[in-house]
């Protein structure tokens, strides 16, 4: 199982590679992807649990998917991810749960996610690289998604499908958990979100 505390060293090393790979600073890296310089030092050292929105934007940067910054090892021929593997990347106020089941970047960029969302809970995405889409189906409860200032109610088994390369939000408006699966799909190619 991948704990917290995997997942920081992980992302930590991950972050540290790519970055030094590239040549690139930590000013760089913090201009490319909007990070602080503060943060970026953080997750280097593997002291703090870096949220979503934080993690897209370093993925982003280096034009890859946050699932590249959680791999222990090389990609395997056939992997098989264990249900308590994956590491829980957001918590919800309430008890809510986002863990990413899988993350590939090639041929393309795409991850797997479950998220669990407690009654009234919700979480506010930035916006991702230009042309990423999410496909989201609702398992069971509903979901509210705001996007551009107009909500669409998912109700369960249910699946929208939308351009998430601009700021949206996720709220369950029911009185049970949602449970939600969620599949991002990525441009190839770097993001320098100074441009």
């Amino acid at each position: 199982m991948l704990t917290e505390r995997d997942a920081q060293v992980a992302i930590a090393r991950h972050v540290k590679s790519l970055r030094q790979g590239r040549k690139w600073s930590l000013d760089e890296l913090a201009s490319r992807s909007g990070v602080s310089k503060g943060m970026l030092v953080q997750i280097e050292g593997a002291r703090t649990n870096p949220s979503i929105g934080t993690l897209c934007r370093v993925a982003e940067s280096f034009g890859v998917s946050v699932g590249r910054l959680l791999e222990a090892e090389p990609e395997p021929v056939v992997k098989i991810v264990g249900a308590d593997e994956p590491a829980v990347l957001w918590r919800g106020p309430d008890g809510g749960t986002g863990r990413l089941l899988r993350g590939v970047n090639d041929p393309a960029f795409v991850e797997v996610w479950e998220w669990r969302m407690a009654p009234g809970e919700e979480h506010d995405s930035g916006d991702h690289t230009p042309r990423t889409r999410e496909i989201i189906h609702v398992r069971a409860g509903s979901l509210t998604l705001t996007l551009d200032g107009v909500d669409y109610q998912v109700r369960r088994q249910e699946t929208i499908d939308f351009q998430a390369d601009r700021p949206h939000r996720y709220r369950n408006p029911g009185a049970v958990e949602a449970v939600m699966t969620m599949v991002v799909v990525m441009p190839a190619g770097e993001r320098d979100r100074r441009r």
